[in-house]
């Protein structure tokens, strides 16, 4: 009897740790963080502002848009020709339209977050010639004649493009910025034109394309044409890591300040950022730059995403705040990318030309989250 009774308890323990281990893992599976990237359908009603918001505003980036994506798929094909037949609509109309032909899914950010960082972009206004003088003598560059573009499906570093140079029967690494701009000038031949500031020509790298007002009055447009396959290091998180500018106070302006401030140890800063870009040249000063989809970009109305997560032409609902804390809450079309733009829950806003612009741009450094707006399927 009493082995009986031993057996049966011990029974019993086993059950309950059968259970409670049980319970432990359903507990695990419902708390589990949703996969990152674009998740669950959502109801209109949860996008905070959407009936605020002018919607009739990204209407000519998604005409121009059409023209690329009308091509790519029968939705698409017909979502751009209903869009063709509203002339001109109104923010409500604009609204309607969205509501009928896109079902909003949520962005799940990384480790099971839904919010990510939204910063922004403009288009800088630089002073330069086609003629190398003592006042401009700091070269934007064309796509170098000897760089590779490496198509592998692995490379050393994943988070730039494959690029190389052939010496000798072996292909190297592409020149890095410091080589680039270093005394060597192995480009030297290759200028595009001369700018008059090497601090402005740093960022406009960053910035991707911007307006040169020549010595001769003529405004020209330079667009980003390639990269040299280096990993883009934001030299922010250089100062704050060194200790030379506080985290909460870096921002454009703060980093312009800095190597302003300190001329002697400019290069070196410029230089931990090895990522280089090249431009095109073009006498058009179209109503903004173009981006990866090669559409002009509308102010506010554009960002850049990670395409490898979000489909470029894809409509998002963007839910963040400006520096001074207002809330911004907008659609915008992913019509652009950038080398630093990487992750689910990640958009650089395209704010245009101007002060107002460099200023909202130089301080965006924003939690917020994103939806996806997917066409309905027929």
């Amino acid at each position: 009897m009493a082995v009986s009774i031993v057996f049966r308890h011990r029974v019993q323990q086993a059950l309950r740790l059968t259970a409670l281990v049980a319970l432990t893992a359903l507990a695990g599976c419902s708390f589990a963080p949703k996969e990152a990237g674009i998740g669950e359908a959502v109801s209109w009603q949860s996008l905070d502002g959407w009936q605020k918001d002018q919607q009739a505003e990204v209407w000519p980036g998604l005409l121009l848009q059409c023209n690329k994506l009308r091509k790519k798929s029968a939705d698409w094909q017909r979502i751009c020709t209903a869009a063709d037949q509203l002339d001109n609509p109104n923010n409500q109309q604009a609204r309607v339209f969205f509501e009928k032909h896109f079902q909003v899914y949520r962005i799940n950010g990384t480790e099971g977050r839904k919010d990510g960082l939204i910063t922004g972009y403009y288009t800088p206004l630089l002073y330069g010639s086609l003629q190398k003088s003592e006042r401009y003598s700091y070269p934007l560059y064309q796509k170098p004649a000897d760089m590779l573009g490496i198509q592998v499906k692995s490379c050393a570093d994943r988070s730039a493009r494959c690029r190389g140079r052939v010496i000798g029967d072996q292909v190297m690494p592409y020149y890095s910025r410091a080589e680039i701009d270093g005394p060597g000038q192995p480009l030297a031949g290759q200028e595009l034109l001369w700018v008059d500031d090497p601090n402005a020509a740093f960022f406009l790298h960053i910035q991707g394309s911007g307006v040169i007002q020549l010595d001769t009055g003529e405004l020209v447009s330079v667009g980003y044409k390639d990269q040299n396959g280096h990993a883009y290091k934001p030299i922010g998180r250089v100062l704050v890591d060194n200790g030379e500018v506080a985290r909460e106070d870096i921002s454009l302006d703060s980093i312009n300040q800095w190597l302003e401030t300190n001329p002697q140890r400019a290069d070196w800063l410029k230089n931990q950022n090895p990522s280089y870009v090249f431009f095109y040249l073009s006498d058009k000063t179209e109503s903004g730059p173009r981006g990866s989809l090669n559409v002009p970009l509308t102010n506010e109305r554009s960002v850049a995403v990670d395409r490898k997560i979000i489909p470029l032409g894809t409509p998002l609902w963007l839910s963040t705040t400006l520096f001074d804390n207002s809330d911004y809450q907008r659609l915008v079309l992913a019509q652009d990318t950038g080398g630093a733009i990487k992750g689910p829950v990640r958009a650089d806003v395209f704010f245009g030309r101007g002060e107002r612009a460099k200023r909202l741009a130089g301080h965006m450094k924003q939690s917020g989250e994103l939806f996806a707006l997917l066409p309905k399927p027929r």
